[in-house]
């Protein structure tokens, strides 16, 4: 009684508003809805339109007009004659023609011609003989409302010249390796150099977060030294990427290097500077995102399911393995898709371990040299023709293709597994 006697005037103090003041109440608390309902909507447009900015900056990039002059023309080269007639020891011979021996032996050094393809050599002649150059080029806004501006620029300061409307992405962009000509640059390598990282960063770093999440989770008791260890699992998420490529350079490309570089296999390899190491520190820097990510989704299924499993006589592991990782697993694999993401972005710690900045030789497995396309867009962007920074563009669309492609893999892998539960 004493209690009720003492929270009867706490109670009249808090009494709901009736009339004109239950109306005032409402309004006001209506109106700070509207303006927190007008802030989030703020927030949303502003980062969809810094998003179109973005991608509008790329695209315009990526297409217009060029124009377009050599020092020696492709059909004095020759001699009037087709691609399709001239073989590629006729194309050789032209090389060594109108190439210093010292320049001829440096490129048949960095790739035999003997085991080049016939294109591969006509690429060598239109960079080093033909030598096309971009005299002046244009965004595609420019080449779309300025067009008869740009043919009469064209005709008075670049008579020689002439004018095309170039998609800086195609498919021999794509197909086509590295190159100190914009012209014929392409991603190639750098293409596959990115695909052979993350695929050997997903394959060490998915199973060992997987399974590091579902023993804290499952197996681990709440002690001081666990609590210790998931404290560190969460400050490694935020650490700095080039501290991740100051360990990786350390322990996987100085202390590991015969096992990365391949020697203990047989491979004649100087060091460590492969993807292999890249590979390895990228699974390191998304291990802690992987982690924590499959921790939130063990943790999501209702214990009730254990207990129904414990109930008919289900060890730990197989409830585990039969109940919990199928209904964890969608949201395993979207902690995957932004661990995904961020790996294949990175540049810094790649850059750390040796990744190389021009390299026309094709990665063929996981103890080559290699590069990424975010270190080619870098050392394009750093270059001071304006071309190169048309091609950065066109490096950036055929990044967030690769990206888009594997996302939407790891999606619809996740969309699958949420509907057969």
């Amino acid at each position: 009684m004493s209690m009720e006697h003492t929270q009867m005037p706490s109670l009249a103090h808090k009494r709901l508003p009736s009339g004109d003041a239950l109306k005032r109440n409402v309004k006001a608390r209506r109106g700070k809805g509207r303006v927190y309902q007008t802030m989030f909507l703020s927030s949303l447009l502003i980062g969809l339109t810094a998003l179109v900015l973005l991608l509008f900056n790329i695209v315009n990039s990526a297409f217009g007009y060029v124009a377009l002059e050599y020092r020696k023309p492709p059909e004095q080269l020759l001699q009037n004659r087709p691609l399709s007639d001239v073989s590629k020891e006729e194309l050789i011979a032209i090389l060594k023609e109108h190439l210093t021996s010292g320049r001829f032996r440096n490129l048949d050094r960095q790739s035999p011609f003997a085991e080049r393809t016939k294109e591969e050599v006509w690429t060598v002649v239109l960079e080093d003989v033909a030598r096309e150059r971009v005299e002046r080029s244009w965004t595609l806004t420019e080449s779309l409302l300025n067009r008869a501006a740009i043919q009469a620029e064209v005709a008075e300061k670049y008579r020689d010249a002439r004018l095309q409307f170039r998609s800086w992405i195609n498919w021999s962009f794509i197909t086509t390796p590295m190159s100190s000509t914009p012209m014929l640059a392409g991603v190639r390598t750098a293409l596959l150099g990115s695909l052979w990282v993350i695929m050997i960063t997903i394959a060490i770093a998915l199973p060992l977060g997987v399974g590091a999440a579902i023993y804290l989770e499952e197996y681990a008791s709440r002690s001081r030294i666990n609590q210790i260890i998931q404290t560190n699992i969460n400050n490694l998420a935020g650490v700095p990427s080039i501290i991740y490529g100051m360990l990786g350079l350390s322990i996987f490309v100085r202390a590991l290097g015969p096992v990365t570089s391949g020697q203990v296999f047989g491979i004649d390899n100087p060091n460590g500077r492969t993807i292999l190491s890249a590979a390895m520190t990228m699974a390191l820097l998304i291990l802690p995102l992987i982690i924590i990510n499959a921790q939130e989704a063990i943790r999501a299924v209702p214990n009730s399911i254990r207990q129904a499993s414990y109930g008919v006589g289900a060890t730990k592991w197989q409830t585990i393995w039969h109940h919990v990782l199928p209904i964890a697993f969608p949201g395993i694999l979207t902690g995957n898709i932004l661990a995904m993401s961020r790996a294949i972005g990175e540049t810094a710690p790649l850059i750390v371990i040796g990744a190389s900045t021009y390299i026309v030789v094709n990665p063929d497995g996981p103890f080559s040299r290699f590069t990424v396309l975010p270190i080619q867009v870098y050392n394009w962007t750093s270059q001071p023709q304006p071309e190169f920074k048309n091609i950065a563009a066109a490096a950036i669309m055929v990044l967030l293709g690769v990206l888009l492609t594997l996302n939407s893999v790891a999606v619809i892998l996740r969309n699958r597994f949420r509907k057969s539960l």
